[in-house]
């Protein structure tokens, strides 16, 4: 009997190993098959005239590829470009290239290494989902393009530094772009844009990066209807004239000292409406930014409303400041318009009735001041003490930022509440389905017990 557990011990011991070994050797066999069976984009491309349009059969195709004639290229769910190089899974070199429902995966990491390079005019690129180890999309040179319903991922699955990864749409000196439903999460940048005219930024939800928006010189151009989460900063819009950032929502950007839900810096003659900035370190701050119109605007739940430095010349017009920690900042901002603002914390005074306060709002810039010099004393923040300090400053008060006549109810909520409304309708109807459930179960088994 024992001689017989031995022999089976010894069986086992031999052939546990050998098993392993097999299945080691059939994984490699496997990864090599595939590798093997991997097309060449660019044979194919190499064998299509100018003007051809082509759906590529299910199946993983290798880069780099260099597209310089004008073709339509489709793919499938089950299209997937692999690339390992570090020069671009695809390089665009013709007017007019079409590409569409393709998966590149571009694992190549490195600064100037993006999945795809566009230095070619009308280029349209919709329907990819890019996973990349550099950059996402980057475009040179090149103008009218469209960039829609694309998802960019960073591919490593750790967390890299931001200042370690490429920006997701990247764009430079190429004006009239159309970028819209995109889905890019976990880049540096989500869309980073400089010295770019006229372009369109639509309906684009960025989540984890530095900044959701980056705008850099982009006159003429339109922020409209973004969606931007936990990034360090929602948009970030620097050096411009004639922009328009209107319906965006940036919430909880507060995760970093420098977190905001929209930042403006030099920022001219520009429109900044109807946007929700909920749950941010600063809702909007704005720094050395002069003729711009700010209204209709909810900032939410912020740790401070609105921070101004700086600048001069702005309208605020029937914003909201709601549930902030701090309203508003205001340090060497003088001659802004504030007209109709509504201020949750303000106690105003109606005799009229009319709507808004006969009491003007004042911007106290005693805080901000006391803490830019000593940030120590931002342990004492509203404090007691500190809070009487604030109410007997009344230095310089001529020159305080001022809103005359500040609303006394809140008139523009359901800017913010949208979306929170739709959530909750949809929580409460699967709250009444489930009580239905519960109640129906409550009643069957009282029925059989009977």
């Amino acid at each position: 009997m024992k001689k017989a557990r031995r022999t089976i011990i010894y069986s086992l011991l031999l052939i546990v190993p050998l098993t392993l070994c097999n299945v080691l050797y059939l994984e490699k066999v496997l990864a090599s098959s595939s590798t093997d069976q991997a097309i060449s984009l660019q044979t194919i491309i190499d064998q299509l005239d100018t003007g051809d349009s082509v759906e590529l059969p299910p199946g993983t195709y290798t880069g780099p590829a260099i597209i310089d004639k004008k073709l339509s290229i489709r793919g499938n769910s089950k299209v997937t470009l692999l690339n390992q190089s570090r020069k671009p899974a695809i390089s665009i070199l013709s007017d007019g290239v079409h590409l569409q429902d393709i998966q590149i995966k571009h694992t190549a990491s490195g600064d100037d290494s993006p999945a795809i390079q566009v230095k070619a005019d009308q280029v349209i690129l919709e329907n990819l989902t890019i996973q990349t180890s550099g950059y996402g999309i980057m475009v040179r040179d090149a103008d009218r393009g469209i960039l829609q319903n694309n998802t960019i991922k960073w591919f490593k699955p750790e967390a890299d530094m931001p200042k370690q990864k490429g920006n997701g749409i990247d764009l430079y000196n190429s004006h009239d772009t159309q970028i819209k439903n995109n889905k890019i999460t976990g880049l540096r940048d989500a869309i980073y844009l400089e010295k770019s005219r006229n372009a369109w930024v639509q309906k684009n939800k960025l989540s984890h990066t530095r900044y959701g928006i980056h705008c850099m010189y982009i006159d003429g151009s339109s922020v409209i209807d973004n969606e931007g989460e936990y990034n360090i900063t929602g948009a970030m819009v620097m050096g411009v004239k004639n922009v328009v950032v209107s319906g965006n929502s940036f919430r909880k950007q507060s995760q970093n000292v420098h977190s905001q839900g929209i930042l403006l810096y030099d920022v001219q003659s520009s429109s900044i409406t109807q946007n929700v900035v909920e749950g941010n370190r600063v809702g909007i701050y704005m720094e050395q930014s002069s003729k711009n119109l700010l209204s209709n605007n909810a900032v939410l739940r912020n740790f401070i409303g609105i921070q101004l430095l700086n600048s001069n010349h702005n309208q605020f017009r029937s914003n909201e400041f709601i549930a902030n920690v701090i309203e508003a900042e205001a340090t060497d901002s003088e001659k802004n318009e504030m007209t109709g603002n509504y201020w949750d914390s303000f106690q105003g005074l109606d005799l009229n009735d009319d709507g808004t306060s006969d009491i003007p709002y004042a911007i106290n810039p005693f805080y901000q001041r006391l803490v830019s010099q000593t940030p120590a004393y931002q342990l004492f923040f509203q404090s007691p003490g500190m809070t009487f300090l604030s109410d007997m400053f009344t230095n310089g008060r001529d020159h305080w930022s001022k809103d005359p006549s500040p609303l006394m109810k809140s008139d523009i909520y359901h800017i913010s509440s949208v979306e929170s409304k739709k959530g909750s309708d949809d929580v409460l109807i699967i709250g009444l389905f489930l009580l239905c459930c519960a109640i129906s179960i409550i009643i069957y088994l009282g029925v059989l017990r009977r």
